[in-house]
C-alpha cells in the first residue's frame, strides 16, 4: 500500500474536502467530548490525514508534556500500521517527524500574541509554515468569547486550519441553539465545525457526531465509528 491509498482510506477524510470535493484550506473546528474518549488520539488522525496530503501541521499542547503528545503520535501511527501493508513505513514515520511540530504551553501562558508571535518566528526563520494547527487542551471554561474570536481572526489572517479539543462535563446541560453543549455553548457560532465523541448506548464502541459543519464536508449526525481500545476512526 502506498501512502496517498492510506491517506484515501482515513475515515478522518470525510473532513479534508468541502461539499464540492475541493481541499479546505480553512477551518475552525472543535472536537468536543467528556474525559478519557480519545479527544487527543482522533485530533493526532486528523494531524496525520493532513499530513498525507502534504499539509505540515504544528500540534499546540496545552498543559502536556512534549514526550507524552509524541507517544500519542506513536501509539496511533503504530495501530495504523498494524492493520494495512505499507510498502515503505520508515519512510512514511520520517515524513511525519519532518511535517510536525510540537508546541508545548502552560495553561496559564496560551495567549494569541504569544502563538502567533512563535509561529510567526518559525515562519520568518523558515523552520516551519503550518497548514494546519492542532489545539489540544484549551481551557474553553475560563474563556470568552473575545478570546475565541482573536484565534479566529488568526487563523484567518494565517489562512490555515485550526482544530481545537474542548472537555464537556456530565452535569452541565447546556445547550446553544446550534446544538454546541457547555462549556462552548457561547462560541459555537466561531466555529465552522463542530464534532462530539459519545458512548454508544449500552456498547463498548464510541461514536464520532457532527453537531454542525458550515464547510459542506459532512451533514449533521453519526458519521463514524471509534474503536474503543485504540480510538481509530472507523466507518460508521
Amino acid at each position: 500500500m502506498q501512502k496517498m491509498d492510506l491517506a484515501d482510506k482515513n475515515p478522518l477524510r470525510i473532513f479534508a474536502r468541502d461539499s464540492e470535493g475541493k481541499p479546505v484550506d480553512k477551518r475552525m473546528g472543535l472536537l468536543m467530548s467528556r474525559p478519557g474518549l480519545g479527544k487527543t488520539a482522533i485530533l493526532v488522525q486528523i494531524a496525520l490525514d493532513n499530513i498525507l496530503r502534504g499539509n505540515k501541521v504544528l500540534h499546540v499542547s496545552i498543559g502536556q508534556s512534549l514526550d507524552k503528545t509524541r507517544a500519542w503520535y506513536d501509539d496511533i501511527i503504530k495501530d495504523i500500521f498494524a492493520g494495512v501493508k505499507l510498502d515503505d513505513s520508515k519512510e512514511l514515520r520520517d515524513e511525519v517527524l519532518r511535517n510536525r511540530l510540537i508546541m508545548t504551553f502552560k495553561e496559564a501562558d496560551f495567549t494569541r500574541p504569544k502563538l502567533e508571535e512563535r509561529v510567526n518566528d518559525l515562519v520568518v526563520q523558515d523552520v516551519f509554515m503550518p497548514g494546519i494547527i492542532i489545539i489540544d487542551g484549551y481551557d474553553f471554561e475560563n474563556s470568552a468569547a473575545p478570546e475565541i474570536a482573536d484565534l479566529k481572526d488568526m487563523a484567518d489572517v494565517l489562512g490555515l486550519q485550526i482544530w481545537f479539543s474542548a472537555l464537556r462535563h456530565r452535569d452541565d446541560d447546556r445547550i446553544s441553539d446550534e446544538g454546541v453543549p457547555a462549556p462552548c455553548h457561547d462560541v459555537g457560532r466561531f466555529f465552522d465545525t463542530v464534532v462530539m465523541i459519545q458512548p454508544e448506548k449500552d456498547q463498548p464502541d464510541l461514536s464520532l457526531v457532527v453537531v454542525k459543519d458550515t464547510i459542506g464536508s459532512v451533514k449533521p449526525g453519526k458519521v463514524l465509528d471509534l474503536d474503543p481500545s485504540t480510538y481509530l476512526a472507523k466507518e460508521a
